[in-house]
């Protein structure tokens, strides 16, 4: 079922989360698929629905700061700092975890990724369902993610008991996560919070080269893909009429079947928040292959490029 959020909406998700049910609702930064982060046969429901391998750990939403005892053993000074920075907002805390939070929340490590949205809606229904809500992107493992209610209902359908319309997610792509161990911190997944605006709050933050090990949502080389064929270029093409064309602020010479330019005005926040609604229109418009302009690895043009990235190597594989 799909609704707009009025306040029965959000009492009848509350409940349906309470009683160990699935509610697709809207963050800032995408559209997430709840369950009870504490009920590891709610949390089995999503990865059954979304056909995610149990081996990729979630992120578990909170409504406010007296529910993270229950889910991290200890908050260090370094990650309070980015709490009172950043929080309500996109970015994703990784701290050690109490025995409160299922093994199957955290793919068996004994960290939890943690967040605190700042979405109206997201944060009504927390409060209202008290509980802390572990809630991954909420579409089929590996796809385009949602940033509408109409990209949840395409990709999930009636496998979900309640999908809460909020309209667009205004980020528009996933949250930066950072983990943080004593007074180290480590770079997990570029998101919706720019690397340099972290810095400044903690200086020192370390960026793997290469991660074989999986911490966090996000971390797979394939990920965020259309099932399009996608392709980056680095220099314009010649028109095809059987290509689609993501451009990033101008709209390429010649005629492809499908354009989509994610900022006229070269603006990395608004590219963020068009890039999985690009991508999703691309995707139905029956090219043979998409081709993606390359974007500024600068601020949230590395998000940007990542998520790219990622569904390109997913087409290469």
């Amino acid at each position: 079922m799909r609704a707009y959020p009025t306040p029965q909406t959000i009492s009848q998700a509350a409940a349906i989360l309470q009683q160990g049910g699935l509610v697709a609702f809207p963050t800032e930064t995408v559209y997430g698929l709840g369950a009870n982060a504490l009920d590891a046969t709610a949390v089995a429901k999503i990865f059954e629905v979304k056909e995610r391998p149990f081996f990729d750990p979630l992120i578990v939403h909170i409504s406010d700061l007296r529910k993270l005892p229950l889910l991290a053993r200890d908050i260090p000074l370094t990650a309070r700092k980015l709490i009172d920075a950043f929080w309500p907002g996109p970015l994703t805390i990784v701290l050690q975890k109490t025995p409160l939070v299922p093994d199957i929340v955290t793919a068996g490590l004994d960290t939890v990724a943690i967040r605190m949205p700042a979405h109206p809606i997201a944060r009504q229904i927390l409060s209202k369902a008290d509980i802390p809500i572990a809630a991954p992107s909420a579409n089929r493992f590996g796809m385009l993610s949602p940033t509408c209610a109409d990209h949840v209902e395409s990709q999930l359908g009636e496998k979900v008991e309640l999908i809460v319309d909020g309209g667009k997610c205004e980020v528009g792509i996933e949250s930066t996560i950072i983990k943080i161990a004593g007074n180290s911190a480590t770079l997990l997944r570029y998101g919706g919070i720019p690397l340099e605006d972290i810095e400044k709050v903690i200086k020192h933050i370390e960026i793997p080269t290469e991660n074989n090990k999986i911490e966090s949502p996000g971390q797979l080389p394939t990920h965020y893909a259309p099932r399009t064929p996608l392709m980056i270029i680095e220099t314009p093409i010649a028109p095809n009429k059987e290509i689609a064309y993501l451009a990033f602020c101008n709209a390429p010479k010649g005629e492809f079947l499908a354009v989509e330019v994610l900022s006229p005005h070269a603006d990395f926040r608004e590219a963020a928040a068009n890039l999985f609604s690009c991508l999703h229109r691309l995707d139905s418009c029956g090219a043979r292959m998409i081709v993606a302009e390359t974007v500024p690895e600068i601020g949230l043009g590395r998000a940007i490029m990542d998520r790219i990235k990622k569904a390109a190597k997913k087409n290469s594989c």
